[in-house]
């Protein structure tokens, strides 16, 4: 049997292609609607999977060629993360087979081509263990790393990618004088389509890693946010994934992981960390004159404009570039915007982890260079 599927993400065309070959199905993909349907006149597929909104020609456009000018009745399958009824509803009267809602498991999307087909499910099919999902947005997620060998979660990190199918992490080895690259390179085979890995060979702070990492992923045209994570895991992917719901349901710009304690929440800090990160948060508050609680937070996620106007410079700080963030957004857009555009979402669980590579003196530091901040943003 014949399959062409048709969205305008590679990262979920690779899943399906992957998934479906394995099966012994012929495959075929396309990435736009101009493509798929050229393609659905030469290939002439059994069935036929497209997205709905694409750029461009979308999959409306598709299906109308398909049973208008192509006078064809191939089963068609819709899947799409839009849930509006009157879409749904609209699609059926073109004559598609069936609207899949993004996200959607793999092996869920394989029962319904076999069920299309006529085909019986295997038990393979019902198989715990991989429990991948097509998500209804790409992610790109910047992981800066500086000699982090020794701790870097490979098995965690591997079955993310394994398992979310619309993420895409991208690793930057800052400048690592251990065996970080090695271990970096070992956690991306098998894992190209997913993995991405930027090598810095001098160290040059977390601030440019993870700058850099965000330039490598905003030409990735597929992607619809992009954020960053710190290498520890001291922010699990369960709470990362909240930000990303928040921004997707949202008219937010940013959305910025907040370790406040509270009822029901796991955070855990070092006492003397603690006080100091408070004090921190008092002269960055009276900084920024804006109320966040939590600027620094390892984990943030943002939509593409902010991704590629504010990090299209080098900060002028190692480690505070969280703030320079907010400073810059609030030059760009003023502080009403701001206020508006930002959002911080309390996270469930934050674990501080051994061997953090900014040291008590380091954190003294800080003091001077939120004043250089201060005076370089006025």
């Amino acid at each position: 049997m014949k399959i062409l599927a048709i969205d305008d993400q590679p990262l979920i065309t690779f899943s399906v292609h992957r998934k479906l070959t394995n099966l012994e199905y012929e495959v075929e993909t396309a990435n736009d609607g101009a493509s798929g349907i050229a393609l659905f006149d030469k290939f002439q597929p059994d069935l036929v999977i497209v997205d709905y909104n694409m750029p461009g020609m979308n999959g409306v456009d598709v299906i109308r060629h398909i049973r208008k000018v192509a006078n064809s009745d191939v089963p068609i399958i819709v899947m799409s993360g839009n849930t509006d009824e009157k879409v749904i509803v609209d699609t059926f009267h073109l004559g598609v087979t069936d609207f899949l809602k993004k996200p959607i498991g793999l092996q869920e999307l394989v029962v319904r081509i076999k069920r299309v087909f006529g085909e019986a499910p295997s038990c393979s099919l019902v198989d715990n263990e991989t429990n991948q999902m097509i998500q209804n947005y790409c992610i790109g997620v910047v992981i800066p790393c500086y000699n982090e060998g020794d701790r870097l979660s490979e098995d965690i990190f591997k079955q993310f990618a394994n398992k979310n199918l619309g993420y895409h992490l991208c690793f930057v080895n800052d400048g690592s004088s251990d065996n970080t690259l090695e271990v970096l390179e070992g956690l991306r085979k098998g894992n190209e389509s997913h993995v991405s890995i930027v090598d810095c060979v001098v160290n040059k702070g977390k601030a440019e890693a993870v700058r850099q990492g965000i330039l490598h992923l905003i030409k990735d045209h597929q992607l619809d946010y992009i954020g960053y994570l710190d290498a520890d895991l001291s922010t699990d992917f369960k709470d990362f994934d909240d930000l990303v719901r928040v921004i997707n349901q949202s008219e937010f710009k940013i959305v910025s992981g907040s370790r406040m304690s509270r009822m029901g929440a796991n955070i855990t800090k070092q006492s003397a960390r603690s006080v100091i990160s408070k004090t921190i948060n008092l002269i960055i508050r009276s900084i920024l004159k804006m109320p966040f609680n939590d600027t620094q937070c390892g984990a943030k996620i943002m939509d593409r404009d902010i991704a590629s106007s504010m990090f299209n410079k080098p900060f002028i700080t190692r480690w505070l570039f969280d703030v320079e963030i907010f400073m810059r957004m609030r030059k760009y857009y003023g502080k009403e915007k701001v206020l508006n555009f930002i959002c911080e979402q309390p996270l469930k669980r934050w674990i501080h982890a051994d061997g953090s590579k900014l040291s008590m003196k380091d954190s003294f530091k800080i003091v001077g260079q939120l004043a250089q901040i201060a005076v370089h943003y006025k």
